[in-house]
């Protein structure tokens, strides 16, 4: 049952139908709202996409200190993510990233690793960053954190005895790196309760920052289910969280879900412009004649 329910949740046709919600959900919803104007929303995703492009990207590089340049981990973020909305639980993401990293030339454990940290701060920097925040939910959000730590030394610890080569050869982030990734993070988070906030208003209503911020922690304890991007539980827990503050259902679900729609614009423009020009880029070179003695002399 749970294999048949796991194939469920990554098969092909869920990340259709995912898709197709995510988008129709905003065009079905958006005209019965009496007020909607999009400007807040548009103007919001400016400093989110500075925050998830930017500042993400360079929290991994933080983490992974690999002697590779910002650009590179700019462009490898960015076409992670296109790939990340393609899949359920944003995996398509994290297996990107290795196999970006390992064609580097950088070993598999230390790819590993350099990911799983990563996603580790960022879970630990939006304990952080709610519970600065003032809300409730700081230790419920930091427990899954903690959880997925002591889970991750157990595996260290097994893959030890049985699977030493997929172990990091490099040394850990030192504390300071640690720190200016979880700075990063609530940077990154800031950015996110920001496009939230502008959602809600492109729908006519509003909240209070620290409402906004309490229903967004809140959403992100269902993260651990897999699902399509602005139709995973996620989202589901999240338009709940704003209905319980006084969101009618019709704008709550309508600013999920255009919150989610808009993820796709930078990720095409900036994902798909990095893949694309890589592909030119390697077919070129495949096209290229070889160099024979002749030619070199």
């Amino acid at each position: 049952m749970r294999e048949r329910l796991r194939a469920v949740l990554h098969s092909r046709a869920t990340l259709l139908i995912g898709v197709a919600v995510a988008v129709a959900v905003p065009a079905v919803t958006l005209p019965r709202l009496p007020h909607v104007t999009l400007w807040p929303v548009l103007l919001a995703l400016v400093p989110w996409v500075v925050g998830k492009y930017l500042l993400c990207a360079l929290r991994w590089r933080t983490l992974t200190d690999a002697g590779l340049s910002r650009v590179w981990h700019l462009r490898a973020y960015a076409e992670s993510e296109l790939l990340g909305l393609l899949t359920p639980g944003h995996v398509g993401a994290d297996v990107w990233r290795v196999k970006r990293l390992t064609g580097t030339g950088l070993g598999r454990g230390d790819a590993l690793t350099s990911v799983a940290l990563d996603r580790l701060v960022g879970a630990v920097g939006l304990a952080v960053f709610v519970g600065f925040a003032g809300t409730a939910l700081p230790l419920g959000m930091l427990l899954p954190a903690l959880g997925l730590a002591a889970v991750a030394l157990v595996v260290v610890l097994v893959v030890r005895r049985t699977r030493p080569d997929l172990l990091p050869s490099r040394p850990l982030p030192r504390p300071r790196h640690l720190a200016q990734g979880l700075l990063l993070s609530t940077g990154y988070q800031l950015t996110t309760a920001a496009l939230l906030l502008g959602a809600l208003d492109a729908t006519g209503h509003t909240l209070s920052p620290l409402q906004v911020l309490g229903a967004f922690g809140a959403s992100q304890l269902a993260g651990a289910i897999p699902g399509p991007n602005g139709a995973s539980p996620r989202d589901g827990a999240l338009v709940v969280s704003l209905v319980a503050m006084g969101v009618p259902w019709v704008a709550a679900v309508a600013a999920v879900t255009l919150k989610a729609a808009l993820a796709w614009l930078p990720a095409l423009l900036l994902g798909g412009t990095s893949l694309l020009i890589t592909r030119v880029a390697v077919r070129k070179v495949s096209q290229s004649p070889p160099l024979t003695a002749t030619s070199a002399a």
